[in-house]
């Protein structure tokens, strides 16, 4: 399970279901203000959610259709159902307390959480994570895209 928080770009929205595919995630959870494919009965205004969806689309290459993906109204409420169904719900974030991300052994199922791309996860939302994962950062740059940091996050956790 992935749980997009809060991500700003709908690009980054279809990367995120693009690699969630590749990588046989089960579902994309979008919360907050993150945006999301239009759907049947969807209440947006139909001209931002074509935007969206159009934008979405072009990093998501068919992804969009093929991803399975939920909205929800409170990230709280989808995180206590999803640690209730025995997911360990893990934040991705630069943290002091996090842990390195090569160094992490899930022994359940996993649902990687994913923040804002200025802000990352709040720490509210940090509180209510099991564990918080740090990508190692070797070069200068301090941090990544959402999207390539899912990517790296989702790989390491499917071959862990």
């Amino acid at each position: 399970m992935v749980v997009a928080h809060n991500l700003r770009s709908a690009h980054n929205v279809g990367s995120v279901m693009r690699t969630g595919e590749v990588f046989a995630v089960d579902t994309l959870h979008v919360t907050g203000f993150t945006p999301y494919p239009q759907h049947p009965g969807d209440e947006r205004d139909p001209i931002l959610a074509a935007r969206q969806t159009r934008r979405l689309a072009k990093a998501a290459a068919g992804a969009e259709r093929t991803m399975p993906w939920k909205r929800h109204d409170d990230v709280q409420e989808l995180l206590d159902a999803l640690r209730a169904d025995g997911f360990t719900v893990v934040g991705l974030e630069i943290d002091p307390n996090a842990v390195g991300l090569g160094d992490y052994r899930p022994d359940t199922q996993v649902a990687l959480v994913l923040g804002d791309e200025v802000r990352g996860i709040s720490p509210e939302l940090r509180a209510q994570c099991d564990v918080l994962l740090q990508i190692p950062m070797y070069g200068r740059k301090s941090s990544l895209n959402v999207s390539v940091a899912a990517g790296i996050a989702l790989y390491a956790l499917r071959t862990a």
